[in-house]
């Protein structure tokens, strides 16, 4: 049995890539168009930017509901599933903005997969604590 903490470790290290090459795809196009403020009505580079963006309006909040899940006792198993959609939805949705040519599906199917993991770990997290308070 693992450390939980290092179980999400494991995905906060994975999803920091991930960050780092959304954030590669903002500087390429930002390099690319000569915009270096704002985004210059380039909707490639609007595109790029939201993607970016979203992934830091989501991401931080689901990581932290994580390690309460580990710190509160989850099984290794349940954190692996969470970090593994969450991971997978990200890429999905990352792979939609990263370049203006890629199909819709997969930023549906990376926003389902992203706000499924969400919502699940803040059920969880609730159900847990109810459990504890009663």
């Amino acid at each position: 049995m693992n450390d939980p903490l290092v179980i999400v470790a494991l995905y906060a290290g994975l999803l920091g890539l991930v960050l780092v090459w959304l954030t590669w795809t903002v500087l390429l196009w930002r390099k690319r168009t000569g915009i270096w403020f704002g985004d210059g009505g380039d909707a490639a580079l609007q595109r790029a930017m939201r993607g970016q963006a979203n992934f830091v309006e989501t991401v931080p909040l689901t990581l932290l509901m994580l390690v309460l899940m580990a710190h509160l006792g989850a099984p290794d198993i349940a954190l692996h599933l969470f970090g593994t959609t969450l991971l997978a939805g990200r890429i999905l949705h990352g792979l939609h903005f990263s370049h203006p040519e890629r199909p819709r599906w997969l930023r549906a199917w990376g926003a389902t997969l992203s706000l499924a993991t969400t919502f699940a770990v803040a059920v969880g997290l609730l159900l847990h604590a109810a459990s504890r308070m009663i």
